[in-house]
């Protein structure tokens, strides 16, 4: 195979990997999204700063904490960015802030954390003045609920998280920088760039959940933390001279290490079942595991055989 046949292999099945149904009817989407992935990592590689959202609040069957998809993904892509030299910050509100803490600390990075009160709008006007001032040229948003047509996010069950939920959409679209979203069901910020419609008629409360929020490039992912591995993965195939920075990231001794750590410290929960348990949205780590470490070595090269014995 020539090098440009073997990186476009390893680019399609890598996102065959990560952007696939899971149960929750985003076939569409997914479809609909299709080369998303390859074209948000080529836009990230011309970053020279980051700014990343996420955090989604579980308030259900009495119990309310941070979820444990999405904080886990971010940090791990914020660190990966971080080794690879790029200035790196993460934006959250402070329901889930201590969740992204947890994720930081068990990654051994100094990533800068922005916290902003669920109702702090003169803190978040502020933060994206510092984001503008500071040159953040690509905001990345994984999973992170955003806001729907009536202007409230939703949960997958329909119900109104805005108590928890501070309205980051605006840090999202408040500045210059190329934007960049991942999600899994719909309600997540970036959602608004599928046809419209689309979510309304394919996934369950479709029409009361959509987010309307929109992006530049858009991965659908069968689990959003699986969405910034497939970035992780397809960033280091696109820039090899990455791949070393990237790799100690991509493995599933890190995923379950850090989902461990948002657990066992800031009490994040399973966004499916709501146990405080280190699982994401439902699945152990006997299915993310050999997935990661599926992603590692699309990663790392040109062999693709292997990867599909996780699908």
């Amino acid at each position: 195979m020539s090098p440009g046949k073997s990186e476009a292999e390893r680019i399609a099945a890598i996102e065959a990997l990560v952007c696939r149904d899971v149960g929750r009817r985003t076939t569409e989407l997914i479809a609909a999204s299709r080369g998303g992935l390859q074209a948000a990592a080529e836009a990230l590689a011309g970053a020279t700063s980051v700014g990343l959202i996420t955090g989604f609040f579980v308030p259900r069957d009495g119990v309310e904490a941070p979820e444990t998809d999405g904080p886990v993904g971010t940090v791990l892509l914020a660190a990966s960015l971080a080794d690879c030299g790029l200035p790196v910050r993460i934006a959250v509100d402070s329901p889930c802030a201590g969740a992204v803490r947890a994720a930081i600390a068990a990654v051994g990075r100094p990533i800068a954390v922005d916290e902003v009160g669920v109702a702090d709008a003169a803190g978040l006007r502020a933060l994206t003045e510092a984001w503008r001032r500071d040159g953040v040229s690509h905001a990345v948003a994984i999973e992170r609920c955003g806001r729907s047509a009536d202007g409230r996010p939703r949960n997958m069950r329909g119900v109104d998280v805005s108590p928890w939920t501070a309205p980051l959409d605006d840090l999202f679209l408040g500045g210059p920088w190329t934007r960049l979203a991942v999600g899994d069901g719909g309600n997540e910020i970036g959602m608004g760039k599928l046809p419209a419609g689309l979510i309304a008629t394919t996934v369950p409360n479709g029409e009361s959940i959509a987010c309307v929020t929109a992006c530049d490039h858009l991965v659908v992912a069968g689990v959003s933390n699986w969405g910034a591995y497939g970035l992780m993965a397809t960033l280091a195939v696109v820039r090899s001279d990455w791949a070393a920075a990237i790799a100690p990231f991509l493995t599933a001794e890190r995923d379950l290490a850090v989902t461990r750590a948002t657990v066992e410290q800031a009490g994040a929960v399973d966004g499916v079942t709501a146990r405080r348990e280190p699982t994401v949205d439902g699945f152990g780590a006997d299915v993310h595991g050999p997935l990661v470490d599926a992603l590692g070595r699309l990663a790392q090269g040109p062999a693709v055989q292997g990867a599909s014995k996780v699908l």
